[in-house]
């Protein structure tokens, strides 16, 4: 992707695989509802990871400038065989790495699981970690499947957070960088099946 590339090209959305054929584009009200309510549970728990750190309430949401941030709503219906990515109904999908295991998460039917990404991990210097996470394939019954990332806005520098280091006495364990390169790092060719984090480690 080149500096050009715009917001909404840097993600693909609609009703199928293939947007080019989509006819809708458009969520439906019970949707954006949902999107909004969801976003309340997020902004709260980016406050009570603010507060763990001894930091503003408001900490985190401001330095990502998520008041202006991304957020996107991907529901999937899989039959046997298909991959989910995130989130499940009865049916087990979900694995997580945990010192060098794959494991699969188990939880009760119809549950939110939340996922700490990468840029926490940054800001945090590395107290909060970005979990590695996969889907696996199932031959028993269709499963369900949706996902609600929510960021930064893609112009923000995500960096370790200064009054933080001085808090704690460290140093920045990672580089800053925009959240827009930073997508594209790793959606880049040079860091398939690798590790994004071993590119910005300070």
């Amino acid at each position: 992707m080149g500096s050009t590339t715009t917001t909404t090209q840097m993600f693909k959305y609609g009703t199928s695989y293939n947007p080019a054929t989509d006819k809708v584009l458009l969520w439906s009200e019970m949707s954006m509802e949902f999107s909004k309510r969801s976003r309340e549970v997020a902004l709260e728990i980016t406050r009570a990871i603010s507060e763990s750190l001894g930091l503003e309430p408001n900490y985190i949401h401001d330095a990502m400038n998520m008041d202006r941030g991304l957020q996107m709503l991907v529901a999937n219906y899989y039959t046997q065989w298909r991959i989910c990515v995130k989130g499940r109904n009865e049916m087990n999908g979900l694995q997580v790495e945990h010192n060098g295991k794959w494991l699969t998460v188990d939880g009760p039917t119809n549950c939110f699981f939340v996922n700490l990404a990468d840029q926490m991990q940054i800001l945090t210097n590395g107290k909060y970690k970005s979990v590695m996470h996969r889907a696996t394939l199932n031959n028993k019954a269709t499963r369900i499947s949706f996902a609600i990332p929510h960021g930064p806005s893609v112009d923000t520098i995500i960096a370790p957070a200064p009054e933080l280091m001085e808090k704690e006495g460290e140093a920045p364990k990672y580089l800053a960088m925009n959240y827009k390169e930073y997508i594209q790092l790793q959606r880049s060719a040079k860091i398939y099946m690798k590790c994004t984090f071993d590119h910005i480690r300070a």
